[in-house]
């Protein structure tokens, strides 16, 4: 039987940050952030960095004797923005290239059900 975990994905437009659990959830396997590989603090959540990220994650994944991973996404959510960011697509296409098997990818981006209200900038204009 192959040993399976979850691995959440946090992508905002600045940063991307993965962590491996096990299928509980409970034990943090590994994480690693985009500070961690890249030295340009404004590259940090760019697709090149988030590439990286799953490379490193997916290595201690295998030492682990992990084959098959559950993804779970996340963006910024709550009153900002509901998309993940670029680095997204990029760490789940470097885990397949690592050789993880993906079962299922979900998106856990949290929604407000109209709750704060939005800062004056991202409000938008009525006609």
């Amino acid at each position: 039987m192959s040993k399976k975990g979850i691995i959440h994905i946090y992508a905002s437009h600045n940063n991307t940050m993965i962590l491996l659990t096990d299928i509980t959830g409970a034990e943090t396997i590994a994480k690693c952030s985009g500070g961690e590989v890249i030295k340009a603090q404004h590259k940090e959540g760019s697709p090149y960095a988030a590439m990286k990220i799953a490379e490193t994650v997916a290595e201690k994944a295998r030492e682990r004797g992990m084959t098959e991973v559950i993804i779970k996404v996340r963006g910024t959510g709550g009153n900002r923005s509901n998309s993940p960011g670029p680095g997204s697509e990029a760490a789940i296409k470097s885990l397949t290239r690592a050789g993880l098997r993906i079962v299922t990818i979900e998106n856990v981006t949290p929604v407000p059900h109209d709750g704060c209200r939005k800062k004056k900038k991202f409000r938008g204009k009525k006609k």
